[in-house]
C-alpha cells in the first residue's frame, strides 16, 4: 500500500483559476475607428470625384450634341460657320473671360491653350474668315471635325485659373 499523502491544511487549498471576461466587441479599439474614418473619407472623395467627372462628361456631351444640331440645322455654310464660331467662343470663356472679344492672333492664342494639333487650330481660324467672306472655300466636314476635336479637348480637362491682368 501506498502511504497516504499528507493532507494540506484547509486554508492552503488552491481554488480554480477564473479568467477575466473576454473584451466586448463594442466599442472598437481606436485603430478600428481610424480605419473607419479613413474609409469614409475615401468613399466621400470617390463620390465627389465621380460626380464631378460625370458632370464634366455630360457637359461635353451636350456641347458635342450642339455641334451635331448645328450641322443638321444649317445647310448654309455661312450660317454653320457662324454657329460653330459662337459655340467655340462660348466654350473658350472657360479658359479666358475675354475670349468673346478676341480677334486674329489673340484668338489663335486662346484656341492654342487647349492641347490640340496645330492643323486643328488652323481649320478653326478659317471659321471666322468664312463668316465674313461668303465666297471663300469651306470644308464643312473638316470644320465640324476640328470643332469636335477642340471642344472634346477643352471640356476634358479643367482650365487653370487665369491671373488678373495688370493695369498701369
Amino acid at each position: 500500500m501506498m502511504p497516504a499523502l499528507p493532507s494540506a491544511p484547509p486554508q492552503l487549498v488552491l481554488r480554480d483559476i477564473h479568467m477575466p471576461p473576454s473584451p466586448s466587441w463594442w466599442p472598437p479599439a481606436p485603430g478600428w475607428w481610424l480605419l473607419a474614418a479613413l474609409l469614409l473619407v475615401l468613399l466621400g472623395l470617390s463620390v465627389f470625384l465621380g460626380l464631378r467627372r460625370r458632370r464634366r462628361r455630360r457637359a461635353c456631351q451636350r456641347v458635342l450634341a450642339e455641334v451635331s444640331a448645328l450641322d443638321a440645322r444649317h445647310a448654309d455654310d455661312e450660317a454653320l460657320a457662324r454657329g460653330l464660331h459662337q459655340l467655340l467662343r462660348r466654350s473658350a470663356r472657360r479658359y479666358d473671360a475675354t475670349a468673346v472679344q478676341k480677334r486674329g492672333d489673340a484668338w489663335r492664342q486662346t484656341l492654342a491653350r487647349v492641347k490640340v494639333k496645330a492643323s486643328t487650330v488652323d481649320v478653326l481660324m478659317l471659321l471666322e474668315q468664312r463668316m465674313y467672306q461668303p465666297m471663300g472655300t469651306f470644308d464643312r466636314a473638316a470644320a465640324l471635325a476640328a470643332t469636335r476635336e477642340w471642344l472634346s479637348a477643352a471640356w476634358r480637362r479643367q482650365p487653370r485659373k487665369q491671373e488678373a491682368p495688370e493695369h498701369a
